[in-house]
């Protein structure tokens, strides 16, 4: 949701750098555009070692986590329809826990196996229908498949198996900002303490910019059909991820639905909250809560961050199509004026 306006704000701080103190890496990869933009760059670092490993974890995620590999090891396991014990890499299942995890805090607010609801509403890869909203036979025989509580996950030695046979595992919203830590991850193992790693709207950066001074990066208003900032946040050893209904929707009995879909219920979020922004260590942590707390809604999604002490912005619109916000403390110390 933030991806183009955090690039472009980025992309303009660059101008008359130094190109021996930085590095700039961007393409296409998982069906979105990423940047890399490392500053005070060792002048006995390549471009190439950069470039090389950020593309294996391109690849290693591919292996591990894309639905769009058939070969790769979640299709695998989704293919898969015993209820026994298979044998899970350390990506995967580290991965896993920590999706699971806020799927126990939110009470299933946020549910990696509610793929094929999300596509019979039209939404996502697979979409089953293009027109009329799911029946409730369809939506009840489909929640039978359903629940984060029907995947077990062991540690020793490390394995995941199902409780439903046809249940079904989508990491694709969250893998993007797992690549964005394996990244930054490696990025230090090169001794970089100044980068920041954009994939698909997913931030995370550290150190300096340029100029001496945190990464500045833009939260988008959630107006659609319009793009502006809304906030300004600077980040230091910190992920940015936002969730909104204001892209991604479609208009199904004269009504816009959102593509945000309530695992509990299985239908479209209809609580008036626009957007979440959240500020956390982990840029895939940092998406999985934007998306659980967009599904609570304003006030309990609040409350919920409050809480837990969450960095967490939340914008609502009213029926006038006004904006109202609230954020949480921990929010706060991130902001700076537009």
């Amino acid at each position: 949701m933030i991806r183009t306006l955090a690039t472009t704000l980025l992309v303009l701080g660059l101008v008359g750098c130094d190109s021996q103190r930085v590095e700039r890496l961007a393409g296409r990869t998982m069906g979105t555009t990423y940047e890399v933009i490392v500053t005070r760059r060792p002048r006995d670092l390549q471009r190439a070692d950069l470039q090389k490993a950020v593309d294996e974890v391109f690849a290693e995620v591919d292996r591990h986590l894309s639905t769009w590999n058939p070969e790769s090891e979640i299709s695998r396991f989704n293919a898969g329809e015993g209820a026994d014990w298979v044998p899970a890499s350390a990506m995967l299942l580290g991965l896993l826990e920590a999706t699971q995890a806020v799927s126990r805090e939110t009470d299933g607010a946020f549910d990696i196996t509610v793929a094929p609801i999300v596509q019979a509403w039209g939404f996502g890869a697979g979409a089953t229908k293009a027109g009329s909203p799911p029946t409730d036979q369809e939506l009840g025989r489909l929640r039978q498949s359903v629940g984060y509580l029907k995947l077990e996950l062991r540690e020793d030695p490390p394995a995941l198996r199902k409780a439903e046979p046809l249940l079904h595992l989508d990491l694709d919203g969250v893998a993007p900002g797992l690549a964005v830590d394996l990244i930054a991850t490696r990025l230090e193992r090169f001794g970089l303490e100044h980068y920041l790693v954009e994939l698909g709207g997913e931030v995370r950066a550290r150190g300096r910019n340029r100029a001496g001074r945190p990464w500045r990066i833009a939260v988008e208003a959630p107006l659609p059909g319009e793009r502006r900032p809304y906030a300004l946040v600077e980040l230091d050893d910190r992920a940015v991820s936002t969730s909104g209904d204001y892209r991604d929707f479609r208009e199904v009995d004269g009504r816009q639905v959102s593509h945000t879909i309530d695992p509990r219920s299985g239908r479209p979020v209809s609580h008036g909250l626009a957007s979440v922004t959240v500020i956390h260590a982990s840029a895939a942590e940092a998406d999985a809560w934007a998306t659980a707390l967009m599904v609570l809604g304003f006030e309990q999604g609040l409350a919920l961050a409050e809480r837990r002490g969450l960095a967490a912005l939340f914008i609502r619109r009213d029926e006038d199509g006004s904006l109202h916000e609230a954020s949480t403390p921990e929010f706060a110390a991130f902001r700076r004026p537009l």
